[in-house]
């Protein structure tokens, strides 16, 4: 099991969720602070099996193909190891 924690804008949040969940994935969306600019980001969690990695990443790149600012980035993905994955 991985998990895929996406750091993207919050005008992006909306978009990049709807699109997870149109391919099934779950999705929880935590509203985060940038240390350096302070700005407001929104950081999406999600768990997956590891061979589904790769189509969440294209997923998030999908939504994210129309650049607003071609020399800002749009996410920041991280992919971790989760050890236990439970939902009760």
């Amino acid at each position: 099991m991985k998990l895929v924690v996406a750091i993207c804008r919050d005008e992006d949040a909306h978009r990049l969720s709807d699109a997870l969940v149109a391919r099934e994935f779950r999705v929880t969306r935590v509203a985060t602070t940038g240390g350096f600019l302070k700005r407001g980001n929104t950081t999406l969690l999600t768990g997956v099996e590891a061979d589904g990695v790769e189509t969440v990443i294209e997923t998030l790149r999908s939504a994210l193909a129309q650049p607003t600012e071609p020399s800002r980035r749009r996410a920041t993905i991280f992919v971790l190891d989760a050890a236990q994955y439970e939902q009760i």
